[in-house]
């Protein structure tokens, strides 16, 4: 059986900064508010016309392409981690192998929220070690300041979130220095509504519905998260992922020199670095600069820390994520 391993990294992010007291010119809140409660200091918005969730793939796609040791011509399947895709269909991954002029390889969209980029790694993992494809382009790209709620009703989700992109070449390895290991992947369906997005949609509330009533305090086309509800289980399933992966392949929290965690609240991030009695040398957090940019924070965090020479080949990283669904997951690579 063939392995697989990160042969090329890449992220973008765009330029225009919005700080918490750029936010609260818009709503009710503080740096101070902010800060204290998600750890947060500024995140990144999309200029309208400029990005879109599929253009930030791109850039971030073109960016690892160039980093592997392989060219867009041997990327031989196309996996795309967003719950904001440009079209509610067709989904971004066929929009990258168009704008990379790639040839027709398949391309797969993965809806898994903040455990998009976790899961869309192990779907390539697995079809690498299958031996059906060779070089896979993981992507985990958002665009979320163009659908949050930017008033005071809406500031407990809309301070949390920012746009960017992070890619990653997946390639067969031929080395047992530098190889994915393991993934595990979990959902708890129990808690859908708990952290979700309702319209528009074909099950509760269709776009027809919407236009018709035309109620300006409709807020099912709005993002909702019961805060306290959803940290209580992240810290809990964020421990047992890890846990999990660490013992599937024999090793103790000892051996891992480098945790790069989903960046959904930093608070979440130093408790579990506490839990697991990891300095601040091995856990990589930019939360504070970006925000939740959920599918693309741990490519993006994982891009960031390869950048700043804080792992290097041979290094044990772990990553782990949760979010909607619930879902959550880890994987565990030799980097």
């Amino acid at each position: 059986m063939y392995t697989s391993f990160i042969n090329g990294l890449g992220h973008y992010v765009p330029e225009n900064r919005v700080t918490n007291d750029d936010l609260s010119q818009w709503m009710e809140t503080s740096d101070e508010w902010i800060r204290e409660r998600t750890g947060i200091e500024e995140r990144r918005f999309a200029v309208k016309g400029e990005d879109t969730t599929t253009s930030m793939g791109v850039k971030a796609a073109k960016v690892a392409i160039e980093r592997s040791t392989v060219s867009k011509d041997d990327i031989d399947f196309i996996i795309f981690a967003t719950l904001s895709p440009d079209y509610y269909f067709p989904g971004p991954g066929v929009l990258v192998q168009r704008d990379l002029e790639i040839g027709t390889v398949g391309a797969l969209d993965v809806r898994n929220q903040c455990s998009g980029f976790v899961y869309a790694l192990s779907v390539a993992d697995q079809f690498i070690r299958s031996g059906m494809y060779k070089n896979i382009l993981v992507i985990g790209s958002e665009l979320h300041s163009h659908g949050l709620d930017m008033t005071t009703r809406g500031r407990s989700v809309s301070v949390i979130f920012g746009d960017g992109a992070g890619a990653a070449v997946v390639s067969r390895s031929d080395s047992d220095q530098s190889q994915i290991l393991s993934s595990h992947l979990h959902s708890e369906g129990q808690h859908a509504e708990e952290l979700a997005l309702i319209a528009p949609g074909m099950g509760k509330r269709w776009v027809s519905d919407i236009l018709a009533d035309n109620d300006p305090n409709d807020v099912s086309y709005m993002p909702y998260m019961n805060g306290q509800f959803v940290f209580k289980h992240a810290v809990v399933r964020f421990a047992e992922v890890i846990h999990e992966g660490l013992s599937h392949n024999g090793l103790s929290t000892e051996d891992i020199d480098m945790l790069i965690p989903h960046q959904a609240n930093l608070r979440i991030a130093q408790f579990i670095q506490k839990k697991f009695k990891l300095s601040d040398d091995q856990v990589h957090n930019n939360i504070m600069k970006y925000g939740n940019t959920t599918a693309a924070s741990i490519p993006i965090a994982l891009t960031e820390a390869w950048e700043l020479g804080k792992i290097k080949r041979g290094d044990l990283v772990v990553l782990a994520a949760f979010g909607s669904g619930f879902t959550w997951g880890s994987v565990i690579m030799r980097f």
